[in-house]
């Protein structure tokens, strides 16, 4: 079972830019998917959580109206549209399946980690 997260880049303050995670080995259609952060130095944080359909969605209020998680099944893909980027989103993003029940902000609730993509937002 792999994930792997792809899509990151260097890009300028309020580019945009859409990152891929794309699962092999098993089908996660029927689990949240989700997306966190870590910037160098600091703890992995939470981004975005994706229910079974796209119709369930929470975000961090810091990339709440910015950044669209959805999902394709059907590829096996989960997706982060991120817009008006910022210098303070510059961070190593992985994806995850969460796997178990309780806060979509715990990284311990998550499994099969992708290796992360880098995005850098220069100022």
């Amino acid at each position: 079972v792999q994930l792997q997260a792809s899509g990151g880049g260097l890009v300028q303050t309020g580019d945009s830019l859409r990152l891929s995670c794309t699962t092999s080995g098993r089908s996660f259609s029927y689990y949240m998917m989700g997306w966190f952060r870590q910037a160098p130095g600091k703890e992995r944080d939470f981004v975005a959580v994706i229910g079974v359909s796209d119709g369930y969605t929470i975000y961090a209020d810091s990339v709440k109206g910015r950044f669209t998680i959805s999902r394709d099944n059907a590829k096996n893909t989960m997706y982060l549209e991120m817009n008006s980027l910022k210098p303070e989103d510059s961070a190593v993003y992985y994806c995850a399946v969460k796997h178990l029940s309780g806060s979509v902000h715990d990284t311990g609730r998550y499994a099969y980690w992708g290796q992360g993509t880098l995005v850098t937002v220069s100022s």
